[in-house]
């Protein structure tokens, strides 16, 4: 078989693996975005029915919105799911502490049993765990076993039983012996469990756990509640019709009996206006007709939670109900406001304010109540306030549409957040772009996204079709699908702010994956995504790093790794240092915006620096020694061919920069010291049929993502057999959902597929790569997020969601772009 028969039958057998898992599906996303502004105000449906479960934050966390329409008195829902409603039958530390026995010591005989001795341990307050600051008693060895006895009058009243729990990390729990729950792994906030009631009995009874640390911290809190019966099934659902994800909005349809609505949630992400991306206003629209030609009469609800605007639902909060001159609004924040003395990964913001604004001229109805008794209230005809200070309340809207016919009429309501402070960088507090000054309102905001209404939704109309009849036009429909499940995405994961200087700064926040702020190997995938719409928010993923170092903050002849732990962006706190990784990312980021932007002027401000960085890869990159790389999941690695490559492709950038600026000469030094790389990396690196994970092992292979920057800024330094044989490897080694990262695991990230794909030669080629991308989001069991890092086979996720670095998806759009150019 020739060569070219070969390639064909590859690809075609790379189709057929796939055969048979793409079909008519109703599923559209993993997760739906709903409103998405930054990694706080974040809020998605993570079922294909939006009203088949609770809106979440982008963490879990419950961040209810809750829709109802009233259609000629019968009330039907399409948003969200109404609160669930516990009463408590044993608390957790939430309401009140509560004492336990306790051993670290592995306990001889039935320990679980309810007449079972705890002579010899120890007697402690809950909750138990290694962080002194949140805890009663403190646990640090590798197991501990915990017993609580207490009495119940009557096991009949209750309705259904549920275990209240979190825990860190693997469990085990039994209820008067009885196994009710175990897990590996953690939960990060109270989760709830059903338990068989008949496990419970009158009088004494005992909660017994065991609880192993495997890594990181160790926790343990819980209790017993009762799931009260609701008035659910007095409400019907609204019939789903189709749903459709856009760049900048998320559309649903939907019949209401006689009556069909349009829902439609905007978060207008422009990146071209930095004024309106930075407005943390989002738009809910309703858009209402008959489906019989007849007349009804029409009124639509939202309840927007307060947990929106905490961290812990036990939190306690105030709300007010106030009017502008155009606008009736609810607010609501925390009591505490605790400005920025949160951080970390699983967290949500619980300073600042949430609103809920509706035009005057809607005639809209708001008030606030419990978060149990929205829906309740709207189905009896209820619109008093009936609380203002208190836990997991409701903010609630009713928008009359009086009588509707057949001609659609359409209204909205928008939901905004200021946060007061966004970050502090390097010990100073900064506000969100949108208010730099200190003199606007979020009532300005509010009411310039009012005023602005059906201009801006003009604008994310166009925008949407652009960017899906370009991504469409770079790599097909399946490529066209991601990109724009990724848009909102990746831009939700960053704030917006100005430094003391005056610098755009676009800080990322390593979203479940560290949680560090403004980390440049999370910069380096996401960046495709804003060189092709503004590559000015490109120099704000990177003018923090140049500042760490060029102000001596970072004294070490390397980039940083992060600037701090979001939201303090003071330093590094990542562990150690990616010298020949964070390097080699801005020195090509340089470049890449060099490029789209057709000068070098943005290099030239950070020359000094970048030859320093440059210098350090002309020494230490050919041959990297045992060190990190941003796959740092996958451990340290000596000898590592695609970090070779990435400093390889940097050296050559520098030098293309330098020619830019009309440094001919040392253009020419560095661009011959990267062509004089490349040959040794082809010999190291030469496994036949593939290159190289490492060169000192010739069967191991792995993804070199880094290469497509030679072919994206047109530097020209790797032969185009390399790309060749690479691709005709790759295609032998697709999954059901993507070709792993390397050898070692069968895991992936489909960022560095996509990056992958789009240096493969052939057009054939670059679909067989993408396609099980495509099929993992509608496919994979893991429904957070786009998620970038799952099992290639399973499609499930090992970690990883909500990222910025999905913005690596537009590659070949940006590929296209650059030729084009």
């Amino acid at each position: 078989m020739n060569q070219s028969n070969r390639l064909k039958s590859l690809v075609v057998l790379a189709y057929a693996c796939l055969a048979g898992t793409v079909h008519a599906q109703e599923r559209k996303a993993p997760a739906y975005p709903l409103i998405t502004h930054n990694t706080y105000f974040s809020i998605w449906s993570n079922t294909d029915q939006l009203n088949n479960s609770t809106t979440t934050h982008w963490t879990g966390a419950e961040h209810s919105l809750l829709g109802l329409i009233n259609v000629d008195g019968k009330i039907y829902r399409f948003l969200g799911k109404e609160q669930t409603n516990y009463k408590t039958i044993l608390n957790a530390s939430d309401e009140a502490t509560y004492n336990v026995s306790y051993t670290e010591n592995k306990p001889e005989g039935d320990w679980t049993s309810l007449k079972y001795g705890t002579t010899g341990w120890k007697l402690g307050q809950a909750p138990i765990g290694d962080d002194e600051k949140s805890v009663k008693t403190l646990w640090k060895s590798d197991d501990i076993w915990v017993r609580r006895t207490f009495n119940l009058n009557s096991v009949s009243a209750i309705n259904e039983l549920f275990l209240k729990l979190n825990h860190d990390d693997n469990v085990e729990v039994f209820l008067n012996g009885t196994r009710i729950y175990e897990k590996k792994g953690w939960t990060s906030s109270f989760q709830y469990f059903p338990v068989n009631k008949s496990a419970l009995k009158a009088g004494q009874n005992v909660i017994a756990i065991h609880l192993a640390n495997s890594a990181g911290g160790r926790f343990l809190d819980f209790g017993l509640v009762d799931k009260l019966k609701d008035n659910a099934a007095q409400i019907s659902l609204a019939e789903q019709k189709n749903v459709e994800v856009k760049a900048t909005q998320t559309v649903y349809n939907f019949a209401a009996g006689k009556v069909d609505l349009q829902l439609t949630f905007t978060s207008p992400l422009l990146l071209n206006d930095l004024n309106l991306l930075s407005r943390p206003v989002s738009y809910v629209a309703y858009k209402v007709n008959a489906n019989d030609g007849k007349n009804h009469a029409v009124k639509v609800f939202l309840g927007a939670s307060s947990d929106i605007a905490v961290y812990q639902p036990t939190q306690a909060v105030s709300a007010q109900k106030y009017a502008t001159a155009k606008l009736s609004v609810l607010k609501i924040g925390t009591v505490e406001q605790p400005v920025l003395q949160k951080g970390g990964d699983d967290m949500r913001i619980d300073w600042g304010y949430f609103y809920v604004a509706a035009p005057k001229t809607a005639g809209a109805v708001q008030f606030i109540t419990k978060g149990n008794e929205a829906a309740d209230a709207f189905r009896k005809g209820s619109v008093l306030s009936t609380e203002t200070k208190g836990h997991s309340l409701s903010l609630n809207t009713i928008v009359p549409f009086g009588t509707i016919g057949k001609t659609a009429v359409e209204r909205f309501v928008e939901l905004g957040y200021d946060e007061g402070v966004s970050v502090q960088y390097f010990n100073t507090n900064l506000r969100p772009w949108w208010n730099n000054s200190g003199k606007a309102t979020i009532e300005g905001e509010l009411t310039d996204a009012l005023n602005e209404y059906p201009s801006v939704m003009q604008k994310c109309n166009t925008f949407d079709k652009e960017v899906y009849a370009d991504a469409l036009r770079s790599g097909g429909r399946e490529y066209a699908h991601l990109c724009v499940l990724a848009y909102r995405q990746s831009i939700a994961a960053h704030a917006l702010v100005k430094s003391p200087a005056g610098e755009t700064l676009w800080l990322s926040k390593e979203n479940n994956s560290g949680g560090f702020i403004n980390t440049v190997d999370v910069t380096y995938p996401s960046a495709p995504l804003y060189l092709i719409y503004n590559p000015e928010l490109v120099q704000g993923m990177l003018n923090g790093i140049f500042h760490f170092s060029e102000t001596g903050k970072y004294p070490h002849p390397w980039a940083a790794h992060d600037l701090g732990t979001y939201p303090k962006a003071n330093g590094q706190t990542y562990g150690e240092p990616m010298p020949v990784e964070e390097s080699g990312n801005m020195i090509i980021l340089c470049a890449a915006i060099a490029k789209a932007e057709g000068n070098a002027g943005y290099a030239k401000k950070h020359w000094q620096t970048l030859t320093t960085w440059v210098d350090y890869l002309a020494k230490e990159g050919l041959d990297p020694k045992t060190q990190l790389c941003t796959d740092d999941f996958a451990g340290h690695l000596a000898r590592n061919a695609n970090l070779s490559v990435k400093a390889i492709v940097a050296i050559a950038c520098y030098a293309q920069m330098a020619e830019t600026l009309g440094e001919t000469e040392t253009a020419k030094k560095y661009r011959a010291i990267a062509e004089g790389m490349v040959p040794e990396w082809i010999k190291m690196a030469d496994a036949g049929d593939h290159y190289a994970l490492t060169f000192d092992s010739k069967d191991t292979w792995s993804q070199k993502y880094n290469l497509v920057w030679d072919k994206v800024l047109g530097l020209h330094l790797f032969p185009q057999k390399v790309y060749d044989t690479e691709t005709r490897y790759y295609l032998t080694k697709i999954n059901k959902f993507g070709i792993p990262l390397d050898s070692r695991k069968a895991y992936t990230k489909n960022d560095w597929i996509a990056w992958t794909a789009t240096f493969a030669p052939q057009k054939d080629q670059f679909e067989a790569l993408i396609k099980p991308l495509y099929i993992h989001a509608l496919e994979t069991q893991s429904r957070v997020p786009l998620n970038d890092f799952y099992d290639s086979n399973t499609g499930i996720r090992e970690n990883f969601k909500a990222r910025s670095v999905v913005g690596g998806f537009y590659m070949k759009m940006l590929a296209d772009k650059l030729k084009a150019k």
